[in-house]
């Protein structure tokens, strides 16, 4: 077993036991993938300010995410087909955030269902909402949600179309995957994957196949997604599924300050500034670059969260000083999981935290509620203003 000092030794990992059309579907973006990359890249435009001579004992990280009180600004986001990681995926990764203490977020596209994962864990995780044509289907998955204790409602707003992936139609994937002879071939050199996949009875989407009308398998599951998701999908529809859900309420997706502001007034506990991980519209800024203004425009109304790109504890750090309340992680865990499984996304989490504590502490504080863009250098805001335009 290699030595894993940071994220990018379990990608490597990842990349060596997953099949490829899934470590692909995880680990690419739309079209040019120039957004995706930016994502990643556009952290490396700020730079820390060193401090010395300051008292470095006693640190803390811990901060709160609409009341749940964390390890670290972190929560693992929703993302589909985790299952297919790794056998168990969601059960696997949502049982490490547990005990690390941080939330984990379940995608309405995951492998292990809503039940799955509440019979397996004890603290309430949080469900992630796609809006789907068939709103019959969608109260059943809120009431689901309900029923599992679920502590929040992530609401997903930029899939209404599908972003075009071209590895994703390179690879003809699928769950589980299609018998050609290319993907057989593969499939032949991760006998570690084909195991696990071999041992587990969660090889399709357990939040649809069986609960959605006339999905009953795979086979039918193909068409009914093709057609269900919701180019008419409006504001109004969130003030729906607010009263629906009755509860915390965290709305996915900003990455514009008029939409910003409109998800503020929708009530929502809080948003997440996101371009869906580079996976949607290709030439849109990343994260990053976009997180400023929208924190100066509704950070005192709702808490302003961002993901997209994060790899490291001082990502983490870069955004919490740029006014992100919290961080979601997708790749980075995924890449623990498809390496390692569970202990993956515990290593992966234990990576994040010592980098993001040891990086406070260089920057000379010991408490993350003092950190502000103050741990810059000077500049930063030209840089991503000028990549944000």
């Amino acid at each position: 077993m290699p030595v894993i000092t940071h994220v990018g030794d379990l990608q490597r990992l990842a990349r060596r036991r997953v099949p490829r059309m899934f470590y692909d579907y995880a680990d690419s973006g739309s079209w040019t993938e120039s957004t995706y990359r930016a994502n990643e890249h556009d952290f490396g435009k700020l730079l820390l300010r060193q401090r010395v001579a300051v008292n470095m004992e006693g640190r803390s990280t811990r901060t709160a995410m609409v009341g749940v009180d964390t390890a670290m600004p972190v929560a693992i986001a929703p993302t589909g087909l985790t299952g297919m990681q790794h056998a168990d995926g969601e059960i696997l990764a949502a049982q490490a955030a547990e005990a690390f203490g941080i939330p984990f977020t379940l995608s309405t596209m995951s492998i292990c269902s809503i039940e799955d994962v509440a019979a397996r864990t004890r603290a309430p995780f949080w469900f992630q909402l796609y809006v789907m044509k068939d709103r019959d289907f969608i109260e059943r998955l809120i009431d689901r949600a309900k029923a599992a204790r679920c502590g929040a409602l992530m609401l997903t707003l930029d899939l209404q179309i599908l972003g075009q992936r071209h590895k994703d139609l390179k690879n003809g994937l699928s769950a589980p995957p299609k018998p050609t002879l290319r993907n057989l071939l593969n499939l032949a050199t991760k006998p570690r994957w084909c195991l696990g996949m071999l041992g587990t009875p969660r090889r399709s989407f357990g939040n649809i196949v069986g609960h959605a009308k006339g999905v009953g398998d795979l086979s039918s599951l193909s068409a009914w997604t093709a057609e269900q998701f919701d180019p008419a999908l409006s504001w109004r529809d969130v003030e729906w599924i607010k009263r629906r859900w009755g509860g915390k309420l965290i709305i996915k997706g900003i990455m514009d300050v008029e939409d910003a502001r409109l998800a503020a007034d929708s009530g929502a506990d809080a948003l997440i500034v996101s371009n869906h991980g580079g996976r949607q519209l290709d030439g849109a800024p990343s994260s990053i670059a976009a997180l400023p203004a929208i924190a100066d425009a509704v950070g005192s109304r709702i808490e302003v969260w961002m993901d997209g790109g994060i790899r490291s504890g001082q990502d983490v750090l870069k955004a919490w000083a740029l006014g992100a309340r919290g961080t979601l992680i997708g790749r980075a865990f995924l890449y623990g999981l498809g390496a390692m499984g569970r202990e993956g996304v515990t290593r992966t989490l234990q990576i994040l935290h010592k980098e993001l504590d040891l990086t406070m502490a260089f920057c000379g504080h010991t408490r993350l509620q003092d950190v502000d863009a103050g741990i810059l250098l000077p500049g930063w805001r030209e840089r991503l203003d000028g990549l944000a335009r």
